[in-house]
């Protein structure tokens, strides 16, 4: 998830973000999104837990981990989401790795029968009724280091910007019409 920079001859490697001085714009962040936005492109949307209001204005991609104090904060507030017309779709990311307990109830949650009520008790602090099925939980989370995610939650815009950490509801739909208004004027 890393850009790096080369000089032709090999002989240099720089790690870091270039900035455009004149207009201020961060480079490497545009490259970023460019590949978080290509990566995320062959993401089949059936393999995500949805939760969004009839036609959403906004589709955001969150990496969640059940145990994470700010993404139940999240959760909590769906309704509240959705209401401001953005769309949460979840992909699982359990911050202590694969095998691990957050790890076990991603997958007992994907594997419920109604995986939308499952989610809402495990973020509630229930544990899911243990399940096993094929689930995508490890390529999802493996996904998730390889766009560059390091905490949770993290939400992702359909054009592959990266928005760390928990914002209200209200927050967000300001940013993210900021981003809209931004990208339109380009």
């Amino acid at each position: 998830g890393d850009i790096v920079y080369a000089t032709a001859d090999g002989k240099y490697l720089i790690q870091g973000r270039v900035i455009d001085m004149d207009t201020r714009e961060d480079l490497t962040e545009g490259a970023k999104s460019e590949v978080r936005r290509e990566l995320m492109g062959g993401i089949d949307r059936s393999r995500q837990i949805a939760f969004a209001p009839e036609e959403p204005k906004y589709e955001l991609t969150v990496f969640t981990d059940i145990d994470c104090g700010y993404c139940r904060k999240l959760h909590a507030e769906v309704p509240q989401y959705n209401e401001q017309g953005i769309s949460i779709r979840y992909m699982s990311f359990p911050r202590a790795g694969i095998g691990s307990r957050s790890y076990e109830k991603a997958v007992s949650v994907w594997c419920a029968d109604d995986q939308q009520e499952a989610m809402t008790q495990a973020k509630a602090g229930a544990d899911p009724d243990p399940a096993q099925c094929e689930n995508p939980v490890a390529e999802q989370y493996q996904l998730g280091i390889s766009l560059g995610v390091s905490g949770t939650p993290a939400l992702l815009t359909d054009d592959g910007q990266l928005i760390p950490g928990y914002v209200p509801p209200d927050k967000l739909r300001q940013r993210l019409d900021r981003m809209a208004a931004a990208e339109a004027a380009e």
